[in-house]
């Protein structure tokens, strides 16, 4: 699809997971013990066709680019094809000029510079499949001005808080964005994912830096919405987003489900990760494992239930794990209880016997934290 280039922009200025961001930006937090979240959307464009793919990075960009490298694992044309990592330098970690108009603008001779007559723009933090390629040509065929993608919710009171929310009219236009406050049940959740010509993404960014400078580009496309023709496409299928803490720990258990994991995981579509060459998973004798994810490469002893456990773990005898989400090279000593938690990597639990938190209210261990 030489028609688009891509942009995976890391957005979300509302949205601050606690303890594990104050080590990585979203994009780069494991997912399912195999993943990282900034897979989706790169994947989601190099299966579309889209080759040219500039990554926005705010902060911290290590793990990311680490992992992005140079994007071969991505399937993308090594010969004309490129992931290009971006980076904004305007501001600390909650500075409200700090965001992704600011980072477009710091870059713009990048944007000028990619011969593409179309752009699609999609979110670092939320994880979904979908066809831009279809996307795109749909927008063309609708001779619409800007396209965005939502997806039909009726569970917003409790979960997507913070998002941009669609306002529609019977033909599916947009009428105005708004934030969700969870006041309403039933929503059409934003995906912060746009359609449009290059030439006007430039000329919105251009004017929202004039407009004001704390505006992101959904707060110009909102304002632009009673001049130009926004148009809504639904989105079908699996959908999750990492805006908080527990938003990250449902995401992850959710997919344990495995109706749930086929409304995401399709082998015509497959989601590209950095390969990690390790020995698969050892299960030793009184070894217990039900309705798990578990990543290869970890020594199980215990006890592991209802959770998802990431590379090179070590889980001892009599050790037991419920409804958690365990990141990749933990050790759990022997005789330990861990119940409804996040383990980040390289943490090591073995004074403490019992780790347990309220259903519903998880717990966070923090990187190479002992206990």
């Amino acid at each position: 699809m030489a028609k688009a280039f891509g942009i995976v922009n890391f957005t979300g200025r509302h949205f601050w997971v606690e303890g594990m961001q104050d080590y990585r930006p979203v994009g780069a937090f494991s997912f399912l013990g195999r993943y990282r979240v900034i897979d989706f959307p790169i994947s989601n464009m190099s299966n579309s066709g889209i080759d040219q793919i500039q990554v926005y990075i705010r902060r911290k960009p290590r793990s990311l680019t680490e992992h992005i490298g140079t994007g071969r694992h991505y399937n993308i044309n090594s010969k004309r094809g490129r992931v290009h990592l971006l980076f904004s330098e305007n501001g600390v970690d909650h500075d409200i000029y700090n965001n992704d108009i600011a980072a477009f603008l710091e870059n713009m001779e990048c944007i000028e510079n990619v011969n593409c007559p179309y752009v699609v723009i999609a979110p670092s933090y939320m994880i979904y499949t979908q066809d831009f390629s279809t996307l795109l040509q749909t927008h063309i065929d609708s001779e619409a001005d800007i396209t965005l993608l939502y997806h039909s919710t009726d569970d917003a009171k409790e979960h997507f808080l913070n998002c941009n929310t669609l306002n529609l009219n019977k033909q599916k236009g947009v009428l105005s964005l708004e934030m969700n406050r969870g006041t309403a049940k039933n929503r059409n959740i934003f995906m912060d994912t746009y359609v449009m010509k290059k030439e006007l993404f430039i000329e919105l960014v251009n004017k929202a830096h004039k407009t004001s400078a704390m505006y992101n580009l959904s707060d110009i496309v909102n304002m632009a919405c009673g001049e130009l023709d926004v148009r809504a496409v639904s989105h079908r299928g699996f959908f999750a987003t990492v805006t908080d803490f527990k938003s990250y720990y449902d995401a992850n258990l959710s997919l344990i489900d495995f109706k749930a994991a086929q409304s995401l995981f399709d082998a015509e579509w497959p989601i590209y990760t950095r390969t990690n060459d390790s020995c698969p998973t050892q299960y030793f004798e009184g070894a217990s494992v039900k309705n798990s994810v578990v990543s290869n490469g970890c020594l199980i002893e215990g006890t592991v239930e209802n959770s998802v456990i990431g590379r090179g773990c070590v889980i001892k005898k009599g050790a037991v794990i419920k409804n958690s989400v365990i990141l990749h090279d933990v050790v759990v000593e022997e005789d330990v209880h861990l119940e409804n938690l996040v383990a980040d990597k390289h943490a090591r639990i073995t004074h403490v016997k019992e780790v347990i938190a309220e259903p519903g209210q998880p717990e966070y261990i923090r990187r190479n934290g002992v206990l």
